[in-house]
C-alpha cells in the first residue's frame, strides 16, 4: 500500500474545507453576533455561551486546515466569553471576528 501523494492530501484537505466552510461561517457569524450584543450592552448568558462554544469549535477546525493564527484568535474569544463577559471587552472580540472572518475567506 503506497502513501498518499501531498497532492492528494491537499485535495483531500479543500474537499474538507469547502464541506465544513458553511459551519464555519456560521460560527464565525455568531461570534460577530455576540460581538455586537456585548457592545449594545445586550448579551445574553445563551449568546455568551454559544459563542464561547463557537469559538471553542473554531480554535480545534482551524488549526486543521492550516489557519493557526485563527486557532490563536478562537482561543482568545473563547476565553474572554468565559464566565462573565466585561463590556469593555466589546472591541477586543469584535476585531477577533472580524480577523477570523478574514482569514476564513481568504483561504483558497
Amino acid at each position: 500500500m503506497t502513501e498518499p501523494s501531498q497532492q492528494s492530501m491537499n485535495e483531500a484537505l479543500d474537499r474538507l474545507w469547502k464541506q465544513f466552510l458553511p459551519q464555519i461561517e456560521e460560527r464565525v457569524a455568531v461570534l460577530e453576533s455576540a460581538g455586537a450584543a456585548l457592545a449594545a450592552d445586550r448579551l445574553s448568558d445563551n449568546q455568551r455561551e454559544a459563542a464561547q462554544a463557537a469559538a471553542h469549535k473554531l480554535a480545534g477546525v482551524l488549526g486543521t486546515f492550516g489557519l493557526t493564527k485563527g486557532t490563536v484568535l478562537a482561543r482568545e474569544a473563547e476565553l474572554l466569553y468565559s464566565g462573565d463577559t466585561d463590556p469593555e471587552a466589546a472591541p477586543q472580540l469584535a476585531e477577533i471576528a472580524q480577523r477570523l472572518k478574514a482569514l476564513v475567506a481568504g483561504r483558497p
